[in-house]
């Protein structure tokens, strides 16, 4: 008989512990997504606006394409995986003459709105499962993918800085 009540407190603990561990992880992407922000405005910042048109080869996206094309998967991903919401906009203007300013100022929007959908996400749900090439991934699992991307842009996006001679803002990784 005294084993029940044991069982009983055992398992709310577990569940209890499971809730801390969920909400450390959705607040330790937060502190990531918002540092990676301010570094990638800052790269952004970097590059003068004559060079946002610059790609190293024909077949590479230029600087200011990276950087659209990092925030429209900011945008889808935290919408349609971590918020299964509808896609809320596109800024696809790749292959455009996008000013420098729009396109920090569409990256700064793409960024709020992902920071907004990280706040709203509830943590029971990390490990919802939806189909993804071929397999399938949970939340977790996009959230690692979100921050994995931005990084390889931001760091295409320095060695554009690099090779026109502008020395990018210092490596800071939290």
């Amino acid at each position: 008989m005294k084993f029940i009540p044991f069982f009983f407190l055992f398992v709310a603990v577990s569940i209890e512990l499971k809730a801390q561990d969920s909400a450390i992880l959705i607040n330790a992407h937060q502190q990531k997504l918002t540092e990676a922000m301010r570094y990638t405005l800052e790269v952004a910042e970097k590059m003068p606006e004559a060079q946002y048109g610059y790609r190293p080869t024909p077949e590479e996206m230029s600087f200011g394409e990276q950087l659209l094309h990092l925030g429209d998967n900011l945008v889808w991903l935290s919408s349609s995986f971590l918020a299964e919401k509808p896609l809320p906009h596109r800024s696809k203007v790749e292959g455009q003459d996008v000013s420098k300013v729009e396109v920090i100022r569409l990256l700064t929007e793409s960024y709020d709105f992902a920071l907004r959908q990280l706040e709203e996400l509830d943590a029971k749900s990390l490990t919802k499962e939806f189909p993804w090439r071929g397999g399938v991934m949970n939340k977790i699992q996009f959230l690692n993918l979100i921050q994995d991307h931005q990084t390889h842009h931001r760091a295409q996006a320095i060695v554009y800085l690099r090779l026109n001679q502008v020395v990018p803002p210092a490596y800071r990784g939290w």
